[in-house]
């Protein structure tokens, strides 16, 4: 096993409160200290923008339980499709977002300016946004559906991307607290102190300890993080740190197929604590209408620890502004599969499977900008550096023994494979903004080069070695936004993007054999999408609303299928196999009524299809066509909400089209919509507390049954006639219901 530095326990938590109550600075260098109060505000049009972008500001938090991901709280703009399987959104094997038919690994993802990378569940080149930040911590959030920013560092934006912002140091002292209890034994506890802006010193630390029961069936979705910042800030320059961890501890939900969803229903689980019935299913003594292995499992289990930390600073040059931030992230990270497909003994037919994971990456971002009449100009850099291990392992079970309890296992009996990876990223960019007319006419225009390359070396099994290069020098980015008159705008860009190859599980060149990735790295092209995108913008006190049309193209996909290259023998490979080609229109609007009554809507139509055919082994797969899997054509969401007299009361309800499950469309699952309701009332000076809040939050309000995350397992060319069908599928939860009571003091 390789020596890769193991992650910073709980040991520096006292220490770093220490720190933080000593003085503090604000982890993104371009905020103040009065950030918190500009980006309560909604901006669902994106006013002064050459790009389609909205904003999710902290009034949204009281509208979902404590503790939702923000990624969730997306899900009411148009082109965002976000599934889980939690009411949280928080439950990471089964969490997807994808925006304008791009999935998640397509996508762009950063906090306070550092790379979260594609946010996948197999850790390979960062973390989650649930585990870089606790969920109250937020400030603001932001989504670019075509195209991310020129300055996002990011090597998989395809599509858009999400940039989010921590809420920083406040001016004022205080102690907040809040307790949530509800459904399935949730008991969340978020505490958070600010030390107040003192000479230019402020900082602030949290503390969050959430525990919760799977709504079906047994097993701990528990979280355990702090969140901490220091800033000294002056007239001329600021200095900042962060300091961010989790440790998780997450039981996997039974993953559906069509076919199991019908014979059990939508409340069957894992065998978890029923370890004699597990035990008699491995060795296919089946009971109850289960019919396959893979109908349940005992148990699976996600476990991360992660560490997050970052020194940043932010100068004025002249008219313009020097930026520069360095950041660090390790993680440790196991999932379990109790399988039936290899035992521990003649006695025992189960045995436990995981999946381990390493990451050490450091990096460096900076940029600089240079204001001059009517000119703006930026250019900046990011270099990341990133080590990761991949390990792919079993350990023997004892048959007295079922592994209830979450820990890291240590010296399997057996190692499937090893891998090192060594990715090094280079990313420069350069824009160029023009005001004419007297600022009614912006205009945009830039480039980014890009250059990742990955280095493998197998350390144990067949899996491959070697270097792969993704590179492109010239990656432009225009823009424009015309002011037709006040607060009515329109717009327009084109981008081009490029996304690296991936190193870990899944869609890696390198999960191949030395043979196959020998004769087909040369080759391998890496995915490139173009956009272009236009539309209306329109705001003032009473609406706001936008329209967008878009156009994109995804060259050179990449899929794992067989290759035949001569003796090889068809092993499963990594394959370009064609474009898709997307078109799509949406809309959203904001409108206040008057007496504190407003609505809100998004509508979206997005055809994503497949452009050419592809060849598995010597067997045409014809997807010219076809709709891209996981992909509702529409999609619409409705939101009433009435504020007055303290009281915040909202009920909104979203609609997902059905979405095709198979590469040739035979199979999908149906549409359906899902309603849920908050109602939060102020209670203002209550005690010791300056102010009061409690909040009832209701999820999925009329009890629906729908999939809601679709692919947990990958896609199939056609939907197989295996016994028990393709288990790819998640539940969305029930009714859930949650009470917060958040005090500040």
């Amino acid at each position: 096993m390789s020596a890769a530095p193991r992650p910073v326990r709980f040991a520096l938590l006292p220490l770093a409160v220490g720190i933080a109550l000593a003085g503090a600075v604000h982890a993104a260098p371009a905020a103040t200290a009065d950030d918190a109060t500009r980006l309560d505000a909604v901006n669902v049009v994106g006013v002064g923008e050459t790009r389609q972008v909205q904003e999710i500001g902290r009034e949204e938090l009281p509208s979902q339980p404590a503790g939702t991901s923000p990624l969730q709280l997306f899900a009411k703009l148009p082109g965002v499709h976000f599934s889980a399987a939690d009411p949280w959104g928080n439950y990471e094997w089964a969490k997807r977002i994808s925006i304008r038919g791009f999935n998640q690994q397509q996508l762009g993802f950063t906090l306070d300016g550092i790379p979260l990378g594609d946010m996948s569940y197999g850790n390979h080149n960062g973390l989650h946004i649930s585990r870089a930040l606790i969920a109250e911590n937020l400030g603001a959030a932001e989504v670019s559906q075509g195209s991310a920013a020129i300055d996002t560092p990011s090597t998989s934006n395809l599509g858009g991307a999400v940039r989010f912002t921590t809420r920083g140091p406040q001016a004022e002292r205080g102690l907040e607290i809040a307790q949530t209890v509800g459904s399935d034994d949730t008991f969340r506890t978020f505490i958070r102190y600010d030390s107040g802006e003192n000479n230019g010193f402020s900082s602030f630390v949290s503390v969050l300890r959430h525990d919760a029961e799977k709504w079906k069936g047994w097993g701990p979705q528990d979280s355990r993080q702090f969140n901490g910042q220091l800033r000294f800030a002056t007239d001329d320059w600021n200095v900042g740190m962060l300091l961010n961890t989790s440790r998780r501890n997450e039981t996997d939900y039974a993953d559906l197929s069509l076919d199991s969803a019908r014979r059990l229903g939508f409340d069957w689980d894992n065998y978890a604590l029923d370890w004699v019935r597990a035990i008699r299913a491995a060795a296919g003594q089946f009971s109850g209408g289960v019919i396959s292995l893979d109908d349940a499992y005992y148990l699976g289990r996600g476990l991360r620890d992660d560490n997050l930390f970052a020194l940043n600073a932010e100068a004025a040059l002249g008219e313009g502004t020097l930026r520069a931030q360095y950041y660090r992230h390790t993680n440790e990270g196991q999932g379990h599969w109790v399988t039936p497909y290899r035992a521990s003994s003649p006695d025992l037919p189960l045995s436990l499977r995981t999946t381990e994971y390493l990451i050490d990456r450091d990096g460096v971002t900076a940029s600089v900008e240079l204001p001059f009449g009517i000119h703006t100009l930026t250019a900046g850099l990011w270099f990341e550096r990133n080590e990761h291990n991949l390990q792919r392992n079993f350990y023997n079970l004892n048959a007295d023994s079922p592994p209830n309890r979450g820990h890291f296992f240590r010296h399997p009996d057996v190692r499937v494979f090893e891998q090192d990876f060594d990715t090094r990223t280079s990313v420069y960019f350069v824009n160029h903004r023009m005001s004419l007319q007297d600022g009614r006419l912006l205009v945009d225009a830039g480039f980014r080069s890009l250059n990742v390359e990955n280095e493998a070396i197998s350390r144990v099994g067949t899996r491959a070695s070697g270097t792969i290069e993704a590179s492109d020098n010239f990656l432009p980015q225009v823009g424009a936004r015309f002011e037709i008159a006040p607060r009515f705008e329109l717009f327009g860009s084109y981008s081009e993007n490029m996304a690296a190859f991936r190193a870990g599980v899944g869609g890696s060149p390198f999960v191949a054999s030395q043979a196959a990735f020998t004769a087909l790295r040369d080759n391998l092209r890496p995915e490139t999408s173009t956009t272009l995108e236009g539309g209306l913008r329109w705001a003032n006190d009473a609406v706001q609303t936008s329209l967008t049309l878009y156009s994109v193209d995804f060259q050179d996909r990449l899929l794992s299928i067989a290759q035949c290259v001569g003796i090889l023998g068809c092993p499963a490979a990594l394959a370009n196999v064609g474009d898709v080609e997307t078109r799509g229109i949406e809309a959203a609007v904001d409108l206040a009524l008057g007496e504190g009554l407003s609505v809100f809507g998004s509508i979206s139509h997005n055809e994503s299809t497949y452009a050419a055919d592809y060849l598995d082994g010597t067997t045409v797969v014809r997807t010219n066509g076809k709709t891209v899997v996981d992909s509702p054509e529409l999609l619409m969401n409705v939101e009433l909400r009435w504020q007055g007299g303290g009281w915040d009361a909202r009920i909104g309800a979203k609609y997902t089209d059905e979405r095709f499950i198979t590469f040739l469309n035979d199979a999908k699952v149906p549409d359906y919509w899902v309603t849920d309701a908050s109602l939060s009332y102020d209670l203002g000076a209550f005690g010791w507390a300056r102010e009061l809040t409690a909040t009832f939050n209701i999820t999925n309000l009329f009890d629906e049954e729908y999939f809601a995350t679709v692919g947990t397992n990958g896609f199939l060319a056609s939907y197989p006639n295996w016994v028990g069908g393709f288990h790819t599928l998640s539940a969305g939860a029930p009714r859930q219901m949650f009470f917060t009571l958040q005090g500040r003091f």
